[in-house]
């Protein structure tokens, strides 16, 4: 066993594209929270009126 030497890394063409567009343009902004759909309520649930719960 060789101690000492480190094994090079295999270039990672998309993480170098990564790379040169953030340092070129800058970071991304940040991350957009997108509401999950399915816990959005039914489109045509009718609502409860005060004059129907008397």
């Amino acid at each position: 066993m060789k101690t000492g030497k480190k094994l090079r890394r295999k270039l990672d063409v998309s993480k170098e594209a990564r790379r040169r567009a953030r340092q070129s343009v800058g970071l991304p902004p940040a991350e957009r929270t997108i509401p999950d759909k399915r816990r959005r309520p039914p489109k045509h649930k009718q609502k409860i009126v005060d004059s129907e719960i008397d």
